[in-house]
Order: C-alpha cells, then structure tokens, then sequence
C-alpha cells in the first residue's frame, strides 16, 4: 500500500496489507481510511503483457466490486503491468541494497502504480 499527499502530487510507499480475506482487508481499509482521511482507493490490476485479463485480473475485478460496494470512496484500477520491475529498477538507481529492496518491493510498486495514476490524472 502506498499513500500521497494532499496536493496528490508524490505517492509513498506506506505498509504492506497481507490479504487473508476479503473481509478482513475491507475492515483493514476502513481503518486506514478514517485514520489517514483518504479519498480514493487505486488498485493494481494485474493485466497480461498481452492486454488480456487473465485469472489474477478477474480476482482481483472482484475483489475491487466488493471493496467499491462496502467503502464510501471512489475504487478505481489501474493497469499494474511493469510496476515490480520499474519500482525495482528505480530502487536500484537510488543504491538501495537488493535485500532492503526485496523486503519493501510491494510498498514499492504499489507507490509506482499509485504515482502512474497521479500523474495521469495530472496530465
């Protein structure tokens, strides 16, 4: 999970949820919503290098239904394709040792696909 600021200008890598049900994520979210007064939801859809929606695409589709249904905010998708590998690379040209970046690589893609959304909707 990654947050941004105010201005919605830079996303940070924020913490890592461990989805054990779907359940149990909405209420993690519902928290996290009220504490930190979050407007907006973007999740990574895990699309194929292709374009296609395979079966991670279409779980996680659900998933999204069932946040947008029990959460007062906008859920929207964004396309995840790459996000490992550029958080990844982008890590590495800062000269963070491999061990600290494989330990943060999912605060880290999440914080890319979150800044790819802000600097969409920027633009």
């Amino acid at each position: 999970m990654s947050i941004c600021d105010e201005k919605q200008s830079i996303a940070t890598p924020f913490k890592t949820i461990n989805k054990t049900n779907t359940n149990e994520l909405i209420e993690e979210l519902k928290k996290l919503i009220n504490e930190y007064d979050i407007k907006g939801i973007i999740i990574g859809n895990p699309i194929n290098m292709d374009g296609s929606l395979g079966r991670s695409a279409q779980s996680v589709n659900d998933v999204s239904n069932n946040i947008d249904k029990a959460i007062d905010v906008d859920v929207c998708l964004w396309d995840e394709r790459l996000s490992t590998v550029g958080a990844f690379n982008l890590s590495s040209q800062l000269d963070v040792n491999v061990s600290k970046r494989e330990k943060n690589i999912d605060q880290n893609a999440a914080a890319f696909i979150l800044q790819g959304a802000i600097d969409f909707l920027k633009n």
